[in-house]
């Protein structure tokens, strides 16, 4: 039996075609079924449906085979235990820095300043900012992060990006791109000895869909 671990939402939606391509659909509709284990049209493979922070858990530790998840969770949560054959090219965005209208960035960014940032990613802000030569005080936030700078919370925000839209609704801007991110394969290594076969098939199955053009 092959585990893979996926989140609701936009990564499960975009590897539904990644899938595929190796031989695997998966049968049930996680936003019409509440089952966290999801059948698939092979018998040897399931789909377990779990938050996005904890695939990494579920994999390094073993409750699944293999996972999906983005490179900021990876960068958060570290990677011990991992392998991570591939970047699958999908549910892109960015996390960026950004502020409220008006707000002076250039001028808070100076070297020797102090600046309070909102962010669920902490460790990547940290260094983001310490490369800059910046201090900041930093606030962990799970949710709503476009609250901080509206209500005085915070300075500036580091929050992942993809179209700008929810920050233009709530008077924000988007002041500087940190890094870009993507979703990416984590693979348990005992399982790769162990299972290795499937798992390489579909390693194997994803790097050629990957690699092929889009039409």
């Amino acid at each position: 039996m092959i585990t893979i671990a996926l989140s609701k939402g936009r990564i499960f939606d975009d590897i539904l075609p990644l899938l595929k391509s190796a031989g695997i659909e998966v049968l049930d509709d996680p936003e019409k079924s509440r089952k966290l284990i999801l059948d698939t049209n092979q018998p040897d493979v399931r789909v377990l449906l779990v938050r996005s922070t904890d695939v990494p858990t579920y994999v390094q530790y073993g409750g699944a085979d293999m996972g999906v998840v983005g490179k900021d969770t990876l960068l958060e949560s570290g990677t011990q235990g991992l392998y991570q054959p591939l970047d699958l090219q999908i549910a892109k965005c960015r996390i960026s820095v950004a502020v409220r209208e008006g707000f002076d960035y250039a001028a808070a960014m100076k070297q020797g300043s102090r600046m309070t940032v909102a962010t669920k990613y902490v460790a990547i802000a940290r260094d983001f900012f310490a490369s800059k030569g910046v201090h900041v005080d930093l606030i962990k936030l799970y949710g709503s992060m476009e609250l901080a700078p509206l209500t005085g919370l915070a300075d500036a925000i580091v929050d992942l990006v993809s179209t700008g839209n929810t920050l233009k609704a709530n008077h924000l801007i988007e002041v500087e791109r940190i890094m870009d991110i993507s979703s990416h394969l984590v693979v348990n290594q005992t399982a790769l000895k162990l299972k290795q076969a499937p798992i390489r098939a579909i390693i194997d199955a994803f790097a050629s869909a990957i690699a092929q053009p889009a039409t």
